[in-house]
């Protein structure tokens, strides 16, 4: 296995600036998720790991070797896509043994090759049957064995599971968790799916229109998104972002705007006046649905949602509606940026609570799970752990 470095890579088409300065660093052994949203240059970056897309600037390292002029099968690379790209006319076997015979690996090998990975995948009674004889599932497996045989120094994965139903990618998602966990193997994986993103990765790189937004472990991307973007995208449903200004009284702080009215903890207070935000204290509240909750009768709400759609999922309910009084904070703010951040809020309840559309909830907000952001979209530093 070897490791992978992106340093300042850059990625044009023409006056199509696609991937943006992107520097990455996977460790051997490491399973690094690419996500983010169609578009935002997760799939190029890969292609170009690959060797199948050009670099426009930049250095890429596999191991200890610049490859930003190798061919691809030079780079000792295998790459699994999102269609499975197998040949109709030839057996799972001879899928599996194809790259090998074209590298002139000998017959006794590519037998002991095969049969370990099919063996790996649970595929060793498909072998002489040939793709349109498999299910979806059957053939992703094939399409990775003929991955793993080629035994190489990383594993790219293009949106693998994009073609599966909900239970085979969930079934496919614990495959290719035990597959990384018994070769070690060194894995850069794109998709566009935040839940295959946490279940599989060591690290998770967002990306967002060719910039990466933030690269760290699942739960701390999730616990301290490092913007607004990142804080939509993972996490389902998404993080409510909602407009405040930070309004002083006495030696207290409260975050008043968008229908929202929170007053902070003075330690918090105190650290928030201390930091660089305070000089442009119109910033954005976020607050996951889970740390909202039904007010209880004669508690002092934070707000109140206005129900438009109920979602009961079993184990759980969402609503989602508008706040009362969401109109725009005092700060100037553009109408459209707080229109956008105020699109819909949404709070997680008890499956056995009883809630109708058109019903107002009065919520209060958990004051040790808030998130702040300031005016371009960044966390603030200072905002509660």
């Amino acid at each position: 296995m070897a490791n992978v470095q992106l340093i300042d890579i850059d990625k044009r088409y023409d006056d199509v600036h696609v991937v943006r300065q992107l520097n990455l660093a996977v460790a051997q052994g490491e399973f690094l998720v690419l996500v983010g949203a169609s578009g935002c240059g997760k799939s190029t970056t890969l292609r170009m790991v690959a060797g199948l897309e050009s670099i426009t600037g930049g250095t890429l390292r596999i191991g200890d070797r610049v490859v930003n002029d190798l061919s691809p099968r030079d780079r000792d690379i295998a790459m699994v896509f999102q269609s499975y790209a197998l040949y109709p006319h030839m057996t799972v076997y001879e899928n599996m043994a194809f790259g090998l015979r074209i590298r002139k690996f000998a017959a006794a090998e590519i037998d002991k090759r095969v049969a370990e990975a099919a063996a790996l995948l649970g595929i060793g009674d498909l072998l002489v049957r040939k793709p349109a004889a498999l299910s979806g599932g059957q053939r992703q497996r094939v399409a990775m064995g003929r991955a793993v045989v080629r035994e190489p120094s990383v594993f790219l994965f293009d949106e693998p599971l994009s073609n599966l139903d909900a239970k085979l990618r969930v079934q496919m998602r614990l495959e290719i968790a035990r597959l990384h966990k018994r070769l070690g193997a060194t894995v850069l994986y794109v998709t566009h799916d935040q839940i295959e993103a946490m279940t599989l990765a060591d690290r998770i790189a967002v990306m967002h229109e060719g910039w990466l937004q933030q690269c760290d472990a699942p739960q701390a991307v999730y616990n301290r998104p490092a913007s607004t973007y990142v804080a939509t995208f993972i996490g389902s449903p998404a993080m409510n972002l909602w407009p405040v200004d930070a309004v002083l009284s006495n030696d207290s702080m409260q975050l008043i705007g968008g229908g929202v009215t929170v007053a902070l903890s003075a330690p918090m207070a105190a650290r928030l006046r201390a930091g660089t935000a305070w000089n442009d204290p119109a910033w954005t509240l976020g607050v996951r649905p889970q740390d909202l909750r039904v007010a209880a009768p004669g508690e002092a709400a934070h707000a109140t949602l206005k129900v438009e759609v109920v979602e009961p999922l079993g184990a759980e309910t969402f609503a989602f509606g508008e706040l009362e009084g969401g109109q725009a904070p005092a700060a100037d703010r553009d109408a459209t940026t707080c229109q956008r951040l105020q699109a819909a809020s949404i709070v997680r309840l008890d499956a056995n609570f009883s809630v109708r559309e058109g019903d107002c909830l009065p919520l209060c907000v958990a004051a040790d799970r808030l998130h702040l952001f300031d005016r371009q979209g960044r966390r603030i530093a200072a905002d509660a752990e």
